[in-house]
């Protein structure tokens, strides 16, 4: 998958129905707004984090802890957490030997120190019955020239999700993923923009698509409510797990005479 959004800020949106409370970091735009689409349909009250300004919006860092526990207490300030959603990544796109250090460390700080953050202090606000989904990727399990950063810290994460759930199983609050292959957003479109890549990203999947934000979203609220579900990464890529993942590099390399 390329890249997500990586999102810091909140803004607070009324669902309908049952009033439980939801939180979806990185919910501005793309995968993440889906899903506060999808959650407030199904009756979630969802406060959104993400980095983009808007009125109402106040930015939280995913990497920082104060700030996200912050940001979980004005969401939350009577308890009863029911959800977190947790979309926040960036990515970076260089071969092992050039790849810089302090980009190395950026993608792993958000993509899975971040996650671990909004995890952790997402799970101590949850009772019985509380549920936490983060965004995997088609690359926890497919190597992509140029992504060793993003790939690390995904396969990491997705390690991750299956400790949680290990550990806070006993309490009754369930840790899973979703691991999406390409999907089209605002973040993606540079990338498909690139000759070439796009048709090798459809060339490896089965099913001959991209995927939408509305199918992940669909998915995240699956787990949301599937009670008997936990340290599960659900693979949503067209089948693109089955073939050889594209040469983003090379096709980089070729548009741009490098």
């Amino acid at each position: 998958m390329a890249p997500e959004v990586e999102g810091r800020g909140m803004s607070v949106v009324a669902g309908v129905g049952s009033g439980r409370t939801a939180v979806v970091i990185g919910g501005a735009s793309g995968i993440g707004a889906a899903c506060v689409d999808r959650l407030r349909t199904d009756g979630w009250r969802v406060v959104v984090g993400d980095l983009v300004a808007a009125d109402g919006v106040l930015p939280v860092d995913v990497t920082d802890e104060a700030a996200v526990a912050a940001f979980l207490d004005a969401a939350v300030p009577e308890g009863g957490l029911g959800l977190a959603v947790v979309t926040a990544g960036v990515s970076t796109l260089a071969r092992v030997v050039d790849h810089p250090v302090e980009e190395w460390r950026r993608v792993v700080d958000v993509c899975l120190t971040g996650s671990f953050i909004a995890l952790q202090a997402a799970a101590r606000r949850m009772d019985a019955g509380g549920s936490v989904v983060l965004l995997s990727s088609l690359n926890a399990s497919a190597p992509g020239t140029g992504l060793a950063a993003y790939c690390a810290a995904k396969a990491g994460l997705d390690m991750l999700v299956q400790v949680a759930a290990l550990e806070l199983g006993p309490r009754g609050v369930r840790v899973n993923a979703v691991a999406p292959g390409l999907v089209p957003t605002p973040l993606t479109a540079p990338a498909l923009d690139i000759d070439g890549i796009e048709d090798d990203y459809l060339a490896g999947m089965p099913l001959g698509r991209a995927g939408t934000p509305a199918e992940i979203a669909a998915a995240v609220a699956y787990l949301a409510d599937a009670g008997w579900v936990t340290g599960e990464t659900l693979r949503l890529d067209g089948g693109a797990h089955l073939r050889a993942y594209p040469d983003l590099v090379a096709r980089v390399e070729a548009a741009f005479g490098m």
